[in-house]
């Protein structure tokens, strides 16, 4: 193994670099080489069995391959690209990894120290660019600096509310040599990770609890990224409280739990939304009252207390006032909680969550999933194929219309279940998103659903595919629209449908010159065959399905909205 090295054994700042990732247990490299950081892909050479490298189409899509992985597995993913264009093309999966808190760690090369600051061949100022969108971003101009730098990036990018780091590496750096030692980085003066448990806050929420009548949760990605999913259904359990979810919070409940009661936010359930204003103590456990998720602050449960269980003390009364914030990482805060709540039962409260689900299901979902249309439906499709996996497979969408439908009419038995771009809604996210949530969960299922608009945002990625020998399931749901965009059009713009329709390539063929076998279905009586001739085939797979042109996604709350004010439909 190239990773016994002796302590203080004189090598490459190139081969520090990768000996470093290997410490913080590296297993995958998601990149793309250039000249700047050639050094660093030379010495991969005689590393390709402790660290594989995936050789993506684009910068872009490194970053977020690597935040499948991170999501899927819950390690740290790393992407690795030149200096330049390789570099700015990274910041859009950098900001969509900041915003929806995955621990990513960039590292890019850059030109020699002696040309810094003379706009030199693809000289980029990569940490002045990154740093609004990042953790931490740093420069590394000594070989003997990289161990350390290393050590603190994965730190940072991993601990408290994760998120991306950026590691820009002059070439000098990777070519000098420097005794090799590393240390992993178990603290930072001035950064506080995760705050102290305050008992009185522990204190206020149980009592708080015991006394509601109405408590309702709303749960987020921040239970999944702190490994909390038993935690939180101890809590919910023992005190009975409904709960819902946000979009990156889809998989931290099970589907079929009986306290489970939807998606909150513009295309949520009817239901957690209308009882969002009608509970008395409104708990939000590891999500940050996104507007997608409030809708109009100025009539946001205004009737109840809140509480907010979270990492971040930036988010407790950022958006929405809170009466009892709960500081610290949700596997330790909330048992702390649950040991002071009383068992109780709220069948009346928890049944009349059931009212409104009826009146959605019969407005809305049973058109919508079970072929009452003419056309084949996008949340059909959707709930045929997770039928058709046993609702084991993870689910990773695209943006718009596939999204949406994606997290409604999937179901997820098991946690890091459902990958999505959630704060900056990144089209062209699903494909290498699914890519690297396929190699960081090889073992598992993994579907894609996409549209025909975000898919061909990052479409070269098939040859990543092609290439690495990636068994993602690939769902083009093609309405020949930008489908989210054109119903807006058509709900508040009078159906002008400026830019949506969408011409497009035979995907099928596009996906054989690749090798990639496919299949496309436009008939009704068709589509659970093609599903399973997908499943079955042992390789990566494209299914286009033509679903309905003009489909919409409800109910829909209109932007800026209260959250009661559902339209179900047309």
């Amino acid at each position: 193994m190239k990773n016994k090295r002796k302590v203080n054994e004189n090598i490459s700042g190139s081969e520090i670099l990768l000996l470093s990732l290997l410490e913080e247990e590296t297993d995958t490299v998601f990149g793309y080489p250039g000249g700047a950081i050639m050094p660093v892909f030379d010495a991969l050479y005689d590393y390709k069995k402790e660290l594989r490298h995936i050789l993506v189409r684009h910068e872009q899509a490194a970053v977020h391959a690597a935040q499948g992985y991170a999501r899927v597995s819950g390690k740290v993913g790393v992407a690795l690209v030149t200096s330049g264009p390789g570099a700015t093309n990274t910041i859009t999966g950098i900001a969509d990894a900041m915003i929806d808190s995955t621990p990513v760690v960039v590292i890019s090369g850059q030109v020699v120290s002696s040309l810094l600051g003379t706009d030199a061949f693809q000289e980029i100022d990569i940490v002045g660019i990154s740093q609004p969108v990042t953790k931490w971003s740093y420069q590394v101009r000594k070989a003997e600096d990289i161990a350390w730098a290393v050590a603190q990036a994965f730190y940072i990018a991993r601990t408290g509310r994760p998120g991306p780091v950026v590691l820009d590496f002059t070439k000098d750096a990777q070519l000098a040599t420097a005794g090799y030692y590393y240390e992993k980085c178990k603290s930072i003066r001035s950064y506080i990770p995760c705050p102290s448990i305050n008992k009185d806050s522990i204190r206020q929420a149980a009592e708080a609890i015991n006394s509601a009548e109405k408590p309702f949760a709303l749960v987020g990605q921040g239970v999944e990224l702190g490994n909390a999913e038993k935690e939180l259904l101890d809590f919910i359990e023992k005190a009975q409280i409904p709960s819902a979810w946000t979009l990156l919070g889809a998989s931290v409940i099970p589907s079929e739990h009986q306290l489970n009661k939807g998606m909150l936010g513009m295309h949520g359930n009817l239901a957690p939304n209308l009882k969002t204003n009608e509970c008395d103590v409104l708990i939000a456990i590891g999500m940050r009252f996104d507007d997608r998720v409030t809708g109009n602050l100025n009539e946001y449960a205004k009737q109840a207390k809140i509480i907010h269980f979270d990492i971040d003390p930036a988010e407790t009364g950022k958006n929405v006032d809170v009466d009892i914030p709960v500081l610290g990482n949700v596997k330790e805060t909330l048992p702390e909680v649950t040991k002071l709540l009383k068992k109780v039962s709220r069948n009346d409260w928890i049944e009349s969550f059931d009212i409104a689900a009826q009146e959605e299901y019969d407005k809305v979902i049973e058109n919508e999933i079970y072929g009452k249309e003419k056309y084949i439906t996008m949340g059909e499709v959707v709930r045929c194929v997770s039928e058709a996996t046993g609702d084991e497979a993870v689910i990773v969408t695209d943006v718009g219309q596939n999204q949406m439908m994606g997290a409604r009419y999937s179901k997820r038995k098991n946690p890091r279940s459902f990958i999505s771009s959630g704060g900056l809604g990144t089209m062209g996210f699903g494909l290498p998103a699914a890519i690297g949530a396929k190699i960081g969960a090889p073992d598992r299922t993994v579907c894609l659903f996409c549209g025909d608009g975000g898919i061909q945002m990052s479409i070269q990625e098939l040859g990543t595919i092609m290439q690495s020998n990636v068994k993602v399931k690939i769902i083009i749901l093609n309405n020949k629209y930008l489908g989210m965009v054109r119903q807006w059009q058509e709900m508040f713009h009078n159906k002008r449908y400026s830019a949506t329709p969408m011409l497009n390539p035979d995907f099928v063929k596009l996906a054989e010159s690749y090798r990639i076998k496919g299949r496309k279905v436009s008939q009704r009586e068709d589509l659970n065959a093609a599903i399973g001739e997908m499943l079955e085939h042992n390789g990566a797979y494209l299914l286009e399905v033509e679903v309905e042109k003009k489909g919409m996604v409800f109910p829909m709350i209109p932007a800026g909205t209260a959250v009661t004010n559902v339209i179900l439909e047309k």
